[in-house]
């Protein structure tokens, strides 16, 4: 009698190169908390990959992103562009910040801020924006061309929310390198984490000082005078030391991310009860979390106990955030398509130790279910 088949996870930390050792090294020399070599390391290969000058560590992608709004001078009572479809995160930076996200919906195109409503925004000046967080959805890159002119025009700052980006292309560019700023994740759910930790990068060399002040409590020199509130918002040298390890294999990890994302693609062709988030031509996605789109959210519900009674875990993903109780008071200008895309999309495993016999576990538990039409996708 044969035992049930091991849980495939979602999507879980590749930690097969030198993190153990590096993790040792801290140890040995003492350098455990948020001063240590590994921590300026760690900052030079963010910028590096990013083609950015400046990289400032932070605690997680929250801190990241709120240092960024900081440092472009976005204040309480300030006004900040958000998409309505993204992760929690994203607005609750703008609202640490002391400001009020406004929810722009997206396109069914890219899943990411629409550059129309953004436009319109802007143009109606109620409220007027003080700054724009355009997020790059699942590692898809936003169309950043359509977005970036709009904001010079106003002379407002625009962030790259890039948490799951590192290394996606927009039109053979970098993401990271397309606004004022922009912001990576490296949660252990990441395709590069560091077991936490986040990272603001910028060209703006003012910026990144003034991020990296305010990450240590905003002290100036080592007397205890602070120019500002500040908060301890520096990435320790331990993390950093993961951080360092899994960015040695960086380009390995993206491109097995790549790989399992176009198995994905091959096994659905044709099927039109399962879509996979759509990619535009211009876009070279970072593939972070492989996930599709069903008819309704009931097919969703069903698919993933589908696949749950097969030992194969699976998450829904993001839902509209302007609909939910902290958010429901914010301004917003939506044209429907987030609120159409929510609880109708799954996540698939995809974590880049992911093996073939693995994901043929996955599409044979996708061959075995089947759902309504999707009438609506891109």
């Amino acid at each position: 009698m044969t035992g049930a088949p091991d849980i495939i996870p979602l999507a879980e930390p590749d930690l097969r190169g030198n993190e153990a050792a590096y993790l040792a090294q801290c140890v040995r020399d003492n350098w455990v908390s948020s001063a240590g070599p590994f921590v300026r390391d760690f900052e030079r290969r963010v910028a590096a990959l990013a083609g950015s000058p400046h990289a400032v560590a932070a605690v997680n992608g929250t801190a990241a992103l709120y240092l960024g709004l900081r440092a472009a001078g976005v204040k309480p009572g300030d006004h900040v562009a958000v998409p309505d479809f993204t992760f929690a995160a994203t607005a609750n930076a703008v609202l640490l910040a002391g400001a009020t996200p406004v929810f722009l919906d997206v396109t069914r195109e890219t899943w990411t801020l629409d550059p129309a409503l953004l436009e319109d925004a802007l143009a109606r000046q109620t409220p007027p924006l003080a700054a724009v967080i355009v997020v790059h959805a699942l590692g898809h890159p936003a169309d950043m061309d359509a977005i970036a002119p709009l904001c010079a025009r106003a002379g407002i700052p625009l962030i790259e929310d890039a948490a799951a980006a590192l290394g996606a292309l927009y039109k053979g560019r970098r993401c990271g390198s397309l606004g004022d700023a922009a912001m990576f994740s490296f949660n252990g759910n990441k395709t590069i984490t560091a077991g936490g930790g986040g990272a603001l990068v910028t060209a703006n060399a003012d910026w990144a000082e003034r991020a990296s002040a305010l990450s240590t409590q905003a002290r100036s020199g080592t007397r205890y005078r602070h120019f500002a509130a500040g908060f301890n918002f520096r990435l320790t040298n331990v993390n950093a030391a993961i951080g360092v390890a899994q960015l040695e294999r960086f380009e390995d990890m993206l491109a097995a991310k790549r790989r399992i994302a176009g198995t994905y693609d091959r096994a659905l062709a044709g099927r039109a009860d399962l879509r996979p988030m759509p990619r535009a031509a211009w876009a070279e996605s970072a593939c972070w979390l492989y996930s599709v789109l069903c008819a309704s959210a009931a097919d969703a519900d069903s698919l993933v106990e589908a696949l749950k009674g097969a030992n194969i875990e699976t998450r829904h993903f993001w839902e509209s955030l302007s609909r939910q109780e902290p958010y429901r008071r914010a301004p917003s200008r939506l044209s429907g398509v987030c609120a159409e895309l929510s609880g109708r999309i799954v996540s698939l495993p995809c974590s880049t130790h992911l093996g073939q016999e693995q994901q043929a576990r996955v599409v044979a538990a996708l061959d075995a279910w089947r759902g309504a039409r999707c009438k609506d996708a891109a």
